[in-house]
């Protein structure tokens, strides 16, 4: 039987995004059905792109003119060298001309960084997935202006597959759970708390354990990681979370419903060899699901009571009857 931690749990996202534009201008298309799947690198928006364009060209324009005469100031300085060694020219004017080339280079490395700066403006007005995630409510539409770096978010994708759920334990139990993780990832089911079906991918594993424990509650705080295939888990939901720390062998295990509460503690009704009742008190270390683990009272193999206890007594006798597609009942 596993050895269990139960909590509360919470779904989060591995990762959210807030997308926002990097430029500013007119929104021209929109290239996704709001709360649908996206893929990274796939198109989301689109920023009308001729203001960024016609700025790209005028870089590349003044970059060319630039050229030019840096081009047309190499050769003078070229022409003064010559004369400047021959003597025909005094050195201060040779100076001016090199000092002249020198600046014109400078020109051409602002040049190329504002061709560079507009290209990337223009790659900005392309606005892209950068990860694979769930598109959730869009705050803008096709003609609005955008504004580079905008506080609203044009849209928020998360990151569903894989997905965390957080949830805190009590402090005290941290020193099992780092001997136990340690041997291998400790596994954890979580059970949406308005369904009793086990997520997709029941098994999760934790991925994070928190540096400290919270002195207010005295938990610790823990992370564990589902693929989350089909979407069961979701951001935001509340789950039903059963850390496993390990295994229980050989337990000895009865239907939690065959236990019954009185004034000298727990008992069940055990059936004899003549088909007769005796009333056993036992002692329950835990339960497990809907499964009782009894530390001391019962034997392995002995058949007890699970239904219509309340019209027993010591002695009575009880057959066994079949209740439908449930099978036999005691």
């Amino acid at each position: 039987m596993p050895v269990t931690i139960g909590a509360v749990g919470t779904v989060e996202a591995i990762s959210t995004v807030d997308i926002r534009a990097l430029v500013t201008g007119q929104l021209q298309a929109i290239n996704f059905t709001p709360g649908e799947d996206v893929r990274k690198g796939q198109p989301l928006f689109t920023i009308d792109p001729r203001p960024f364009e016609a700025a790209l060209s005028q870089a590349q324009a003044a970059l060319a003119r630039d050229t030019a005469q840096a081009d047309d100031a190499k050769l003078q300085r070229d022409r003064f060298e010559t004369l400047f060694n021959r003597g025909l020219i005094p050195r201060d004017q040779y100076d001016t001309q090199t000092a002249s080339v020198t600046a014109f280079d400078a020109t051409l490395a602002s040049d190329r960084a504002q061709v560079e700066q507009a290209q990337l403006n223009l790659q900005y007005t392309n606005i892209t997935a950068p990860i694979n995630g769930r598109s959730g409510a869009l705050l803008v539409h096709a003609g609005d202006l955008i504004r580079a770096n905008d506080t609203d978010p044009m849209v928020t994708l998360k990151q569903l597959a894989p997905i965390d759920v957080t949830f805190a334990v009590p402090g005290r139990l941290l020193v099992d759970i780092q001997r136990f993780n340690g041997q291998s990832p400790l596994t954890v089911t979580a059970t949406s708390q308005a369904s009793t079906a086990p997520s997709v991918q029941p098994q999760g594993k934790v991925t994070f354990i928190d540096n400290a424990v919270d002195p207010t509650t005295a938990t610790i705080k823990l992370k564990a990681t589902f693929a989350n295939n089909d979407r069961r888990l979701w951001p935001g939901l509340f789950v039903q979370v059963a850390l496993q720390l390990s295994s229980q062998s050989n337990a000895l295990v009865v239907p939690a419903i065959a236990v019954q509460p009185s004034q000298q503690g727990q008992y069940v009704y055990v059936v004899k060899p003549d088909r007769t009742v005796e009333m056993r008190t036992v002692t329950v270390d835990r339960q497990q699901g809907d499964q009782a683990i009894i530390g001391a009272g019962l034997r392995s193999g002995e058949e007890v009571v699970t239904v219509g206890q309340l019209r027993l007594t010591p002695g009575a006798h009880v057959s066994v009857s079949t209740g439908g597609d449930e099978g036999p009942t005691s």
